[in-house]
C-alpha cells in the first residue's frame, strides 16, 4: 500500500510539473507576435534618439556678433533672451509658449544642419544670421519699470512650461521660420529663396492680422530717386513714365504678395524689389503720385512659418500653443525630446 501511495504521488507531482517544464522556455501566442514588435520598434526610437541626443544641447555656445565673444548657457535661459528679443512681451502667454517652441526647434535645426558656420560657436545673436537674443539686463531696462518684472515672469514662464518641447516633421526637428506679420498669409521659401522648399512650410491664412496697424507701411520717393536706385543694380534699366503700363505686377503668389513685376524694360521678383527699396515685406502695391513713387506695403518679414501676430490674434481667439504650431506648420508634431 505504501508503494502504490508513493506511486500516486509521484505521478501527481508529474502532472503538475509538466506544463511548466514544456511551456516557461517558449513565449506565448500574444509575446511571439504584438510584444515583440513592440520591442523592435521600441528599438527603432531608441536609435532615433541616439541619432538626434538631444541632452548634448543642453547648454548651448552663443557667439556675440558685435564682439566675437563666445558665451555658454543654458539652452532655456539662452531662450529667455530669443524670445522676450523677437516677440512683444505684451502678447498673449499661448503666442509667446508657441515662440518659446519655435525658437528651440529653430536653435536645434541650426546645430544640427549648421555646425560649421560660426566657428567655436554653435548659433549667433545676429537676426540677419539666427536669431535676436538680448541679455536680461539690457531686456529690463528697455522695458518701463512699471512693466519689467511681469513681462519678464511671463517670457520665463512660456519657456519653462514648454521645456523640452520641439517641432518635428517625419521625426526631425524642421527647420522653424518665423517672421512678425503674414498681412494675411504666410509665404512658401519657394517664393522668397527658391530651391525645393520644405513640405511642412506651405501657405496658410490668419485671420486678425489686419489688427495690428503698425504693420502697415508705406514708402515714397521721387522718380529720379527710384530710377537711381534700380540703376545701381541694373545699369540697364530704363523707363518711360509717359506710358501707362510702366510699372505692372505680372504675377502674384499664393501668399498673394508680388511674384514677378515689369518696370520699364525690365522683369524683377517682388523680393528683389522689396531689397533695393528697403520695403517691409514683398505684399506691396506701386502708384504714380506726380513726381513720387509710392509703396503701399502690409505685413513685416519674409513672411515664412509662423506670423508672430497671427499667433497672437489665435491665441487671442482661444487656441493654444500646439493649435498654433500646427497651423503654421503643415503637418509636424509637437515632441518632448527633454
Amino acid at each position: 500500500m505504501k508503494k502504490i501511495g508513493l506511486w500516486i504521488l509521484v505521478f501527481v507531482m508529474f502532472c503538475f510539473l509538466l506544463p511548466i517544464v514544456f511551456t516557461k522556455p517558449f513565449p506565448t501566442a500574444q509575446a511571439s507576435g504584438e510584444n515583440v514588435e513592440v520591442k523592435e520598434n521600441e528599438s527603432e526610437e531608441q536609435t532615433a534618439k541616439q541619432e538626434y541626443d538631444y541632452k548634448q544641447y543642453n547648454t548651448i555656445k552663443l557667439l556675440h556678433a558685435s564682439t566675437g565673444e563666445i558665451e555658454e548657457l543654458p539652452l532655456d535661459t539662452y531662450l529667455y533672451g530669443v524670445v522676450s528679443s523677437e516677440m512683444p512681451a505684451s502678447f498673449e502667454k499661448e503666442a509667446l509658449k508657441a515662440q518659446a517652441v519655435v525658437a528651440r526647434t529653430y536653435t536645434i535645426y541650426k546645430i544640427q544642419n549648421n555646425s560649421q558656420k560660426h566657428e567655436g560657436a554653435d548659433i549667433c545673436d545676429n537676426s540677419a544670421c539666427c536669431q535676436a537674443w538680448i541679455s536680461k539686463e539690457d531686456r529690463l531696462a528697455k522695458w518701463e519699470e512699471s512693466t519689467r518684472e511681469e513681462y519678464w515672469n511671463k517670457i520665463v514662464t512660456a519657456v519653462e512650461e514648454t521645456k523640452g518641447k520641439i517641432i518635428t516633421y517625419e521625426g526631425k526637428p524642421i527647420n522653424a521660420f518665423f517672421h512678425a506679420n503674414s498681412g494675411g498669409k504666410t509665404e512658401t521659401t519657394l517664393n522668397v529663396w527658391g530651391g525645393s522648399g520644405y513640405p511642412y512650410l506651405q501657405t496658410v491664412s490668419t485671420a486678425g492680422e489686419e489688427g495690428y496697424t503698425q504693420y502697415q507701411s508705406e514708402v515714397t520717393c521721387t522718380k529720379q530717386e527710384f530710377v537711381d536706385k534700380i540703376k545701381e543694380k541694373h545699369s540697364d534699366f530704363t523707363i518711360d513714365f509717359s506710358q501707362e503700363n510702366c510699372i505692372q505686377v505680372l504675377e502674384y503668389t499664393d501668399g498673394d504678395r508680388v511674384k514677378t513685376i515689369q518696370i520699364g524694360n525690365l522683369s524683377f521678383s517682388g523680393v528683389e524689389i522689396r531689397t533695393i527699396f528697403g520695403l517691409r515685406s514683398a505684399n506691396f502695391t506701386i502708384t504714380i503720385e506726380g513726381d513720387n513713387i509710392k509703396f503701399s506695403v502690409l505685413g513685416y518679414g519674409h513672411g515664412v512659418g509662423m506670423s508672430q501676430t497671427g499667433a497672437d490674434s489665435m491665441a487671442k481667439a482661444g487656441s493654444d500653443y500646439v493649435e498654433i504650431i500646427q497651423h503654421f506648420y503643415t503637418g509636424v508634431e509637437v515632441e518632448d525630446v527633454s
